[in-house]
């Protein structure tokens, strides 16, 4: 489970990287769940959190950059 000062840290190429990973991860996760394979259903909201969190901090460094940009 990523933390936010986790992200944080990364820069946006790793951070696009992440995103891409845990969204491969939750669809493989919920495939298993579709065929009745899935034994830790917590980890299904754990990545659905990650996914938010990074696309959170993704957006975040976006309007700062506008920010930056305009003034």
């Amino acid at each position: 489970m990523a933390t936010g000062s986790e992200l944080r840290e990364l820069d946006s190429g790793s951070l696009e990287e992440r995103l891409a990973e845990t969204k491969e991860e939750l669809f493989n996760l919920r495939f298993q769940d579709a065929t009745g394979q899935l034994d830790n259903y917590k980890r299904l909201r754990a990545l659905r959190k990650d996914v938010a969190r990074i696309k959170t901090e993704m957006r975040a460094r976006e309007l700062r950059e506008a920010e930056e940009s305009e003034g």
